[in-house]
């Protein structure tokens, strides 16, 4: 395991330099744990400029060919962007198969899909990735290859083939995402008519969404201890305090350098996320860099077209609290007591329990904070229309017109839910 760094960027300010390199080492030893490789050897490598050839340099190249040969070491994981050239030369120089961080990552998500959804991505983003790799490092990519016009013609080389077959598979594979993608839009069309807020959990990979998701829902999601334990995302409904109820969605986790494969490959599954109503941002605030995290979960909700609602539509769940010592967790009271009404976060733990009625109940306010007073006439005939605002509203003052047959209503709504109000009488 090598993670390779610029020695310029740890006093550039750059995002290495938030984020140490020992941290960026150990995260992508926990990215290989993840899929049970057992790590032999692992270094961060200060460089002093990328090699076009082999991204480290000649003496790195050697140094680490004697310790891949010595531990008998049969994949070399490099925690950054390594090209084809970059790859194929490695692998000459080691004797063994190396991936870089996307490929490792491709790797993890294709063993934890389980959903046929997921699988779908996982293929896309790990074809996407593989075109780009067909370089001629292996001697049947050189063969001639004839045959009938389905396997390609007489002089067509092996690897064009691979990639012509390659090709023709992301073209169905994108043809039956958007068919996922039409199958969510849908359903979250019944949502609406059904119709309830939604609020969406994301956060960095391993922050607690999973265990949060389920002790607010009481659901059995697959929560455990390592990086991406959830790719297939879980809708359940959840209670607020003012008796409202809502859908809470539990995400895949982000991660520094996600590749953009993956951002485009699991858009349809993101969609939960741009479609939400509000979105919770859970932190793991035990993390030495809670910081950063946050900033790379922001600059991938950004890259899905989130900015403004990063401004307006997002709170923090501030996890793991129960891990802080003494003197953080008054730290934290203090700066969320200075913060008073004006707070966006709620200080958590989702392993004991602690702050989850202070979440939904910020949950709660912030789906009411921007709710108008509208006057609305409902038959008084249709008790179901009435039970629909009763449930999703708060209704102010109501006459009974015996006259007219209608109830006359002053309901305080949010225009999310009053335009699902609206859509029951289309």
């Amino acid at each position: 395991m090598l993670h390779p760094y610029l020695r310029a960027r740890e006093t550039a300010g750059a995002d290495d330099a938030v984020r140490s390199p020992q941290a960026r080492l150990e995260e992508a030893i926990g990215l290989a744990a993840a899929i049970e490789l057992r790590v032999v050897h692992a270094a961060a490598l200060p460089v002093r400029q990328w090699r076009p050839s082999t991204l480290i340099g000649e003496g790195a190249v050697e140094t680490l060919a004697k310790i891949v040969a010595e531990k008998s070491v049969q994949v070399a994981v490099i925690d950054a962007v390594v090209t084809p050239v970059q790859q194929r030369n490695l692998e000459t120089a080691w004797k063994c198969k190396v991936i870089d961080r996307t490929g490792l990552i491709l790797e993890i998500f294709g063993e934890r899909a389980r959903t046929h959804e997921g699988r779908l991505q996982v293929e896309l983003a790990a074809l996407t990735y593989q075109r780009s790799r067909l370089v001629r490092s292996w001697t049947h990519l050189e063969r001639q290859r004839g045959g009938f016009g389905f396997t390609g013609g007489p002089g067509e080389t092996q690897l064009e083939l691979d990639r012509r077959l390659i090709g023709d598979r992301i073209v169905k594979l994108k043809r039956d995402i958007e068919g996922v993608k039409r199958t969510r839009g849908l359903q979250r069309a019944a949502r609406k008519r059904v119709p309830y807020p939604a609020v969406a959990l994301v956060g960095y990979t391993n922050a607690g969404k999973s265990t949060l998701f389920n002790r607010l829902t009481r659901a059995s999601v697959t929560a455990a201890d390592q990086l991406f334990a959830t790719l297939d995302p879980t809708v359940r409904q959840i209670e607020l305090p003012s008796g409202r109820k809502a859908i809470l969605s539990d995400t895949v986790g982000f991660i520094s350098d996600l590749p953009t494969q993956l951002v485009a490959a699991f858009r349809a599954t993101l969609e939960e996320v741009t479609e939400a109503d509000l979105i919770v941002h859970v932190r793991d605030l035990n993390h030495p860099d809670s910081e950063a995290q946050r900033a790379d979960v922001h600059a991938v909700l950004e890259e899905l077209g989130l900015g403004d609602k990063l401004l307006h539509g997002t709170i923090e769940a501030l996890n793991k609290i129960d891990l802080l010592d003494d003197e953080r967790r008054a730290a934290l009271t203090r700066q969320l007591r200075r913060n008073g009404a004006a707070t966006e976060a709620v200080a958590v733990s989702a392993v004991t329990g602690e702050g989850m009625d202070d979440l939904l109940a910020l949950i709660d306010a912030r789906m009411s904070h921007d709710r108008d007073v509208v006057e609305l006439d409902v038959p008084m005939s249709d008790g179901a229309d009435l039970a629909w605002l009763y449930a999703h509203g708060e209704v102010l003052r109501r006459t009974d017109d015996e006259n007219d047959g209608e109830a006359h209503l002053a309901v305080r709504l949010s225009p999310a839910d009053l335009g699902r109000f609206k859509s029951r009488a289309e």
